[in-house]
This record gives C-alpha cells, structure tokens and sequence, in this order.
C-alpha cells in the first residue's frame, strides 16, 4: 500500500504525520499549519535538532516542547509500507507568556462569566467591574471604575466591606444585599469578598456576586404563592414555634412599608442574620416573627430575648448556657443559642448589650459555635440570628456603644422600619384600623372621629409610634360614650392633651423645635429643595445631613429614595 494513502488515513484522525524512509529521511508529510517546525521533505530527521532524542521502536511515544508548544510523537512501523516509519503527532498545546497577551485573555474571560466581579485596590478605588456586574446592578464601568467603593454607591467608608477585608485579609462569606438603587429599586445580589495576597501581603480585594436573575423569578413566583396561601389562611400560626405573627398581619398601606415588606420576605427565604433598625413601637419583633415564619425554618423554633432586660452577668449565661459549678449556684442550664436549634434566635435592644458581652457574641456569630460558661467544650450554632436596636447603629459605632466588628456579623442584611412620623398614610390607616378592632374586641360602637381630632393625629410625632396609636385608640374606645355625635378633642386622656397642646402659647420653645427639627416644618412640596439643599451644604455627607436636619441616617436615606436626590456625578 502506498505510503501516501497509509499517512492521508492516519491524519484523519492527528494533527499530523511525518513518514520516514530506513534511513530516517522525510518522505511525506501532511501537518497542520501552526506546527512550530518547519519540516521539509527529503531531509533526515536527524537534521531537527528538536528530534535528536526520538526513539524509533513500535509504539515508542516522545514528547517535545518547541516554541512555546507543548506535542507528543508517536512512532508508529509499517512493512507493509515498505518498511516505512510514521511519526504521529498530536495534542498540540501552545503556552502563553507574554504577560499584555495573558492579561488581555483573562480580562475577556472574566468579562463573559455570568458571575458579577468586582476589584478594587488598596485605596478603595474599583479596578475591574465585568459586563455580569454592570447587568445584576443597573450600572455603567465606564462611571465607577476608579471611583473609591464608597463614593460610587453613595455609603460611609467606614463601612466599606473590601476596606475592613483588605485591613483583616479576611474573607466575607455569602452576603445578600442591595448597593445600588436604580430608579428607586434597591438591587440585591448575593456576593462574598475575599483579599488577594502576593507573598502574605494584601494588594487587592475582590467580590464575586451570583447572578440570581432566574433565581429571583422562582423566587417571586414562590412568595407570590406564599401570600395568597397567608391570605387563604386566616388562622393564628402555631404557637409551638414560638410566634403568633406572620406577614399578613403587618398591616398599613404606605409605599415604603410595602415595600420593606417585600424585601424582608426576599432576605427571610435566603436564612441571612439580619439586623432590624426602627425606632420603639415600630414593629421590630413583628418583622422578625414574620421572616422566621416566612423562612425555611418556620417549623423551628423562634426564641427571642430582650438584651435591656436582663442584667450583664446573667445575660451571658442565659445566651450561651452553663455547667454545674461555673459559679455559685450554677447548674446546667442549655443556652438560647443552643435552645434555637435549627430555628431563629431573636436578639430585641441588642444595642443595649454590655461591650464586654458584644465581643463573646461576636465571636459566636463569626466561628458558629458556643461555649458554656465554665466549660471547656464547644457545641455548633445552626441558628439564624435576627437582631433589633432602636437606635441608629452608625451613631452607637461612634459614640463607642456598638463594637464595629459586631455590626459586620449581625447585619449581613439590614431593615430599616421608617417612623410612623414619616408615614402620614398609615397614620391615617391605623387609626380606623384599630377603631374598627377594638370595637370588635369591647363589642361597642362608637362615632366617628371629628375632622379636628384626626388633624391633630396626623401631625403629631408619634414618639411612640404604631404602639402609642394603638394603646390611644384602645383609651379612646374605652371613654367614649355611644351616644356622643363624634369623637372629639375632650375625649383624649388628659396625658395625651397635654402632650398634644403643651407649650403652643410658648412662641419661643416652639420655635427651638422648630430649629431642632427643621425638617418636620416644612410642607411636603417643599421638603426635597430643603433635604437638596442640606446635601449640597455638607457636600452629600449622608450623616452630617442627617444630623442638621435632626433625622436618623436611615431616614435621610428613604426621603432621597423617595424624592429621587442622587449625589451629582464628579
């Protein structure tokens, strides 16, 4: 058979083949075009100096590295090709070294990954931001990249996570939040950041965040089905975990509580820890049992503790449990932690917890597991850990009341619950809510409110909030005859008139709180030209605004969103 017909067969099936005569000369070749050596027939094989080391015996294989090109040759004899010598050659691989060209390529890989990267350097300035990020969170490269973290989405540095992780070299494990807000809709994604260290030193900290797009549409569809399973049933939760509220009983009808409901149902399915931040009355415990029974863990218990009611030394025992003679009348007694089980721990006025106290707890959170007082032994912590302050954290953080470590641990996910104050539509909701309940509850009737009482409910301040409204409703049904024509200033509680009318013939204490509180005296249309104009004095200084206008960080933060206020591009 002819030595032609014999290599155009074996080709078919390698990258190429080199047909030798007895004398090792080239007597055919076919070899694909970026094979790094020119072979040229006629010519000894000996002449190659690539081939020097080949070894001509059956089935013998030899692998050779020529121009950055990594093949194998397998040596193949054929008599029945006039004894003739067939070098075949395959798994041609190329070696890149040139460092642009290197560069170059990993920069179009990560580009096309469907998972969001993010890099920045050691000052905090974003280097890299792939087409997947842009995507997850409505924003452009060309307008963040060089930007510090904290400029381009609008947060305190002191709170930067790639800045506490480039600080710690340590890495943040799977946290789900919304940095960016686009058209006023906060986009959540799922993430953890990790340093990236050349010969033990830090140079640079990047994230990966999942792209969840078709996540999130079964996840809607699984709330959506969520709801209207809570509004079919209209019986109480089972007391045996520990709750009695679910979502369905968070009642009002203000855009911003709407949608803090939305979000907690989505941060509720993906079991984060989570931090609740609202002022006393807010609701905060309502939000947290109606997450845990929204959650994978609804059949699991949900124990919750108030941290300002227990005394230090006993608090820490009652969290984390004890051994018989841990101290004087110690028994063994399992702790909270360890009584939740698979369940949700409920840590209420957690901003009321002792420094000291704050450290073990930070400890717990971080390595997951628990030690009793007085014992050598540790047991896993499986729990999810919901935690409420009625006090801004940012201003506990500064005025050394709150462990900043701490804050990172407890909020991998943070609610805000505006006052009722800000929410004029549910002051007016709730008052005919609980008119119309406790009516139920007394089994009375009564008039309807005058249009000067319920004026005078819509502007006052509710220090108290939705528990202050309620508790004022409840005294009024109470006092009120069936028989009166309306429901009238005479039959609030004298406390509440008091407190209603105290001070309006003093001109001056009303103009101090006017000037503490410039804010809440200005008419709504004139309310966003005013925050605009506090931005701009402080130079977009969220806190310091905040601060001159006598309102929560927080707050400031939900009234930009609601008016629209973004910091002017540099």
């Amino acid at each position: 058979m002819r030595v032609e017909t014999i290599g155009a067969i074996i080709r078919t099936f390698l990258d190429g083949v080199i047909v030798l005569n007895e004398k090792y000369e080239i007597i055919w070749h076919d070899i694909i075009d970026n094979f790094p050596i020119e072979v040229t027939k006629g010519i000894p094989i000996s002449t190659f100096s690539d081939f020097e080391n080949l070894d001509f015996s059956n089935n013998e294989t030899t692998f050779i590295t020529k121009n950055r090109s990594h093949f194998s040759i397998e040596v193949k004899l054929f008599s029945a090709a006039h004894h003739s010598i067939f070098l075949c050659i395959k798994e041609i691989t190329h070696t890149m070294t040139d460092s642009e060209d290197r560069l170059f390529c990993l920069e179009k890989i990560i580009d096309s990954l469907d998972e969001g990267v993010m890099m920045s350097n050691q000052e905090g300035k974003i280097v890299l931001y792939n087409h997947a990020q842009e995507k997850m969170e409505g924003l452009n490269s060309q307008d963040i990249i060089g930007k510090h973290l904290w400029s381009a989405y609008n947060y305190n540095p002191q709170y930067s996570e790639h800045k506490h992780t480039f600080k710690t070299g340590k890495p943040i494990f799977s946290r789900y939040r919304a940095h960016s807000t686009v058209n006023g809709v906060p986009k959540y994604v799922n993430y953890s950041t990790f340093p990236i260290q050349k010969n033990g030193k830090t140079i640079a900290v990047f994230s990966i965040s999942t792209n969840e797009s078709k996540l999130k549409e079964r996840l809607h569809q699984t709330i959506e089905i969520k709801r209207q399973a809570d509004s079919l049933n209209q019986e109480e939760v089972d007391s045996k975990n520990g709750t009695v509220f679910m979502f369905k009983d968070i009642k009002g009808k203000s855009l911003a509580l709407k949608n803090l409901i939305h979000e907690a149902q989505n941060v509720a399915l993906h079991n984060a820890d989570t931090l609740i931040v609202g002022e006393t009355g807010t609701g905060k415990e309502l939000f947290a049992q109606s997450m845990h029974n929204h959650s994978p863990r609804a059949e699991q218990p949900f124990v919750a503790i108030n941290c300002a009611a227990i005394p230090e030394n006993l608090l820490e025992s009652t969290l984390f449990g004890t051994v018989k003679g841990a101290f004087t009348g110690a028994t063994d007694q399992i702790g909270l932690f360890e009584y939740a089980q698979n369940g949700t721990l409920f840590l209420d006025e957690i901003n009321s917890m002792p420094m000291t106290l704050q450290a073990k707890l930070m400890r717990v959170l971080q390595e997951r597991i628990v030690r009793k007082v007085g014992s050598n032994e540790v047991t896993p912590v499986n729990c999810t850990v919901i935690s409420a302050s009625n006090e801004d954290p940012e201003i506990l953080i500064e005025e050394g009341k709150m462990r900043l470590d701490l804050f990172y641990r407890i909020a991998h996910t943070s609610l805000h619950i505006p006052p009722l104050r800000e929410r004029t539509e549910d002051v007016h909701y709730y008052i005919n809510y609980f008119l119309q309940t406790y009516q139920k509850k007394l089994n009375k009737r009564v008039p309807k409110f005058s249009e000067a009482l319920q004026t005078t409910l819509l502007h006052y301040q509710w220090p108290g909030n939705t528990r202050e409204l309620e508790h004022l409703i409840e005294n009024i049904v109470i006092r009120v005859s069936e028989t009166d024509e309306a429901i009238d200033v005479e039959h609030l509680p004298s406390y509440m008139q008091r407190k209603l009318f105290a001070g309006r013939e003093n001109v001056q204490a009303e103009q101090q709180e006017t000037n503490k509180r410039p804010l809440k005296q200005i008419f709504t249309n004139s309310k966003k030209n005013f925050i605009e104009m506090t931005l701009n004095q402080t130079n977009w200084n969220v806190s310091q605004a905040a601060k001159n206008l006598g309102i929560t960080r927080q707050s400031l933060q939900y009234h930009m969103k609601k008016h629209g206020l973004k910091k002017p591009s540099e």
